[in-house]
């Protein structure tokens, strides 16, 4: 269930090139359009509906390269 909620936002924030049915958890979204503003509305709105806040470490070109990666991160923060 989160995974698909990341997804959601993604497709709705992440301004990502191919529908979101169409990426892997692996491709590299930055390679299919996410830019750094992009990011951060993804970032902002998984902060919303999570109800967590992403740490200033957390806040790099990794966390935001992959559906994976933010779903790592995602996971770790809300424990």
């Amino acid at each position: 269930m989160m995974d698909e909620e990341i997804r959601s936002i993604v497709a709705t924030h992440g301004r990502v090139t191919r529908p979101i049915a169409e990426i892997a958890g692996g491709d590299d979204l930055y390679a299919l359009g996410l830019t750094s503003h992009a990011a951060v509305n993804v970032m902002l709105a998984i902060e919303d509906r999570f109800m967590i806040e992403f740490p200033d470490s957390a806040m790099t070109k990794n966390t935001f390269n992959t559906l994976d990666s933010i779903a790592a991160t995602v996971r770790a923060l809300v424990g």
